[in-house]
């Protein structure tokens, strides 16, 4: 038995250490050299090529090195019957909500506005609402949504979640489906989008849904870049209807030197760290996985690919 593990080389070298010490019962293949594929049964995966696991026949279980799973359900010739799990780390729970619970933050206490009058050598003080006057909408209410609202609740913002199927968290107002989200993004002065990307969530970061939204919300993107129509952003930013952004993913990954997004005054933008997969947690996840399904356990964090999540 073997198991792949498909990333960048940067990753290998961080990973390996980790998977000698863990796992030395199981041969570790790193692309691109992995010999014999009908000996692989377990793949660790990040965007894979698409084919690559529809190449190994013996494959029994596929796992996601990352929160979201779409770079693998993207593949055309994904294998049918191969669980595919989920990495579930509390680490990068925390790490997210460190990142949406900062950019709340920063919208809400006006950051950009301030750093154009350092810029422009102004000392003015602006109007300040209260946390508790601060309605915020988290797209996304599944273990990162939540643990973010419990956050920002803390803090006294009053949190509402939306989701696709129906929910009730204690202590937080929950929307479901088209009618829900119209509702929520009525109440929503700060979006926060941690939606898995799916086919009915693409493009939902859209003109159509900032419309919806109160006059001068803020939008902080931790989903996929494919959650937002870009061509929407910088005319909502511009006419007043959002009053920033903050973009931790974006479509075109790395952003292109020349994309607009980097010039606007009203976007902050970081290269997709919010809540990066961390190897000392996440190897003794993999680990447990993968005894689990020899064991003949069900997986944990299982997918459903019908739902992309």
């Amino acid at each position: 038995m073997a198991i792949l593990f498909r990333s960048t080389p940067a990753a290998v070298a961080r990973w390996r250490p980790l998977f000698d010490q863990l796992m030395p019962e199981h041969e570790i293949r790193y692309w691109p050299e992995i010999g014999d594929r009908a000996a692989i049964e377990y793949a660790l995966v990040w965007q894979p090529e698409p084919g690559l696991l529809a190449s190994l026949p013996n494959l029994k279980l596929i796992v996601g090195l990352g929160a979201g799973v779409d770079h693998v359900l993207g593949d055309p010739l994904l294998p049918t019957g191969v669980p595919i799990v989920r990495l579930v780390d509390p680490y990068m729970t925390d790490a997210m909500s460190e990142y949406v619970v900062l950019s709340v933050l920063r919208l809400h206490r006006q950051d950009l506005d301030y750093l154009a009058q350092q810029r422009a050598r102004v000392w003015a003080e602006r109007e300040q609402k209260n946390a508790t006057e601060r309605p915020v909408g988290i797209l996304g209410f599944g273990t990162l949504g939540q643990d973010a609202g419990r956050k920002l609740k803390a803090l006294g913002f009053d949190v509402a979640g939306w989701s696709r199927g129906t929910k009730a968290i204690p202590g937080f107002a929950c929307y479901a489906g088209s009618t829900g989200l119209d509702a929520m993004l009525a109440r929503s002065e700060i979006l926060v989008c941690l939606l898995p990307l799916t086919p009915e969530t693409t493009g939902i970061l859209s003109a159509a849904a900032f419309a919806r939204l109160p006059r001068g919300a803020g939008l902080v993107n931790v989903g996929r870049g494919g959650h937002l129509v870009e061509a929407d952003l910088i005319p909502a930013l511009d006419a007043g209807q959002l009053s920033g952004a903050v973009l931790d993913v974006v479509g075109a990954e790395p952003l292109p030197g020349d994309h607009p997004f980097w010039r606007h005054p009203r976007i902050i933008l970081t290269p997709h760290i919010a809540a990066e997969t961390h190897p000392p947690t996440a190897a003794a996840i993999i680990r447990e996985a993968i005894r689990r399904r020899e064991a003949g356990l069900p997986a944990e964090n299982q997918v459903d690919p019908a739902r992309g999540y």
